[in-house]
This record gives structure tokens, sequence and C-alpha cells, in this order.
């Protein structure tokens, strides 16, 4: 059994100046995460630190964190594959709570203002389409709302006051968006929630803990898709060719 240090950002924005870093020192045993040290340091050494945390198996995305500057899963974080020192920060894209814990409301908000599933009209009433259309939305619909995305998100940190929706929540459109099956028109809404200032850095794709490609797969198609229906010889085409959706 070793010893390593934890140095845990401290804030209680109704007590406290100023953010500061506390050092804790911790025990560590073989297979031990992240999240096991911290919940150790708030139950058996100092039970004034705000963890937020639920399900410890990475499928609630409650105990998103910066771990060593890295936006992570403590519950995914192996203690093993750091240093001797260990920095826990709060996700900073995010307003403060207390310590650990981040008030992440605004990304719901921007949920509810995405324009929901619209069947198309005449559909019989047992749905049908192509297996690879399923595995499509499939995986999206893997996201567990950590956030790490939107932390990640050097643009949704500067311009989510300014209607950038953020990876997470286009990913959820590009749910209906490529449903085969949907008529609603949503690229006025990408449009107004600021898909455009993205720069297509693949921030929010490495550090998914589900593995989503969702640069690939979500924001780029989502950007093109965007794009062509600004292109008045796309408009043509596709009217002409009765897919102006």
């Amino acid at each position: 059994m070793t010893k390593k240090k934890f140095r845990i950002f401290r804030f209680d924005p109704n007590k406290d100046k100023e953010p500061y870093f506390k050092e804790y020192e911790v025990d560590v045993k073989e297979g031990m995460v992240v999240l096991d040290a911290v919940i150790y340091i708030s139950q058996m050494i100092d039970t004034t630190l705000a963890v937020r945390w639920n399900c410890k198996a990475a499928r609630c995305g409650s105990c998103s964190a910066e771990i060593n500057g890295k936006p992570r899963l403590m519950c995914k974080t192996r203690v093993s594959d750091l240093g001797d020192t260990i920095t826990i920060e709060p996700m900073k894209a995010f307003k403060i709570v207390k310590d650990l814990v981040t008030d992440v409301s605004i990304n719901f908000e921007y949920a509810k203002k995405i324009p929901k599933f619209n069947p198309k009209p005449g559909l019989p009433q047992i749905w049908q389409m192509q297996q690879i259309s399923v595995e499509r939305a499939q995986e999206f619909k893997r996201c567990i709302e950590c956030f790490l995305c939107q932390d990640s998100c050097h643009v949704f940190r500067n311009h989510k006051d300014n209607y950038y929706i953020g990876p997470r929540n286009v990913i959820k459109t590009a749910i209906y968006d490529f449903h085969p099956l949907d008529s609603e028109d949503r690229t006025e809404f990408l449009d107004r929630s600021g898909l455009n200032f993205c720069n297509v850095t693949k921030c929010c794709q490495e550090v998914c803990p589900e593995h989503i490609r969702i640069t690939d797969n979500a924001i780029i198609p989502e950007k093109e898709r965007l794009l062509n229906r600004k292109d008045p010889l796309y408009k043509l085409v596709s009217k002409l060719k009765g897919r102006d959706r």
C-alpha cells in the first residue's frame, strides 16, 4: 500500500472570497479509482468536501471533473495511471456550486429548446427502417450526460451564454435529424444556436467516455446540412427532386 497526495479544489461561494487547493494524503489500494479516494476523503478526513456522484460505474455521468487538467470521469480514472500528486478540479465550463460540484442546468435548458421528433404524415402503424439508421441513432443515445464534451469545448466555454448549445445538444438534435421517419427541419434552430461557432477541433470527441464520434458523426454532418440549406442551388435541386427537407 502506498500513499499519494490529492490536491483538491475548494471553494464555497457563500463563504470563501477566493478558490484554493487543499492537500490530502490517502493510502492507495490496488485498483482504486480517483472517485474512491475522493469519497474516502469526504467521509473519513474532511466531511466539508462537496462532491457529486451516484452509480460509481460510469453510467450516470455525475462524477465529472478535471483530473490533472483533463476532463474525465473520476470513477473511470485509475489512481495507478496518474502521478504521485493528483490534482482534482471541477469542470471549468460551469458555475461552481461548491468545491467539485458544478451547476450543469444550462445543458437541460438548451435541450428543452430542441424541436422534438415529428413523424412524417401517413406512416403505417408499424414503422420500418434500415438497420444502419437504427445504429446511427443508437451511437448518440449512448450519451450518459457527463457533459465532459461541453467542458472540453473552448467554444462552449466562451459562448454558452451567447446561445451555443455545445456538442452534447448537437448530438441530441442529430438523434432526431438522422431519423429516416422524421419530418422536422432543425437547421434554423442549429443556426440560431451557434453551430457555426464550432471549429471542429474534436476536443469533445476525445474526452467522451462512451467513445461517441461526436464531431465526425454528428457535428460535421449537421454543419454540412446547415450549409446546404443556405445554398440556393441545393434548395432548387432538392425541391425538384422532392427532397426539400
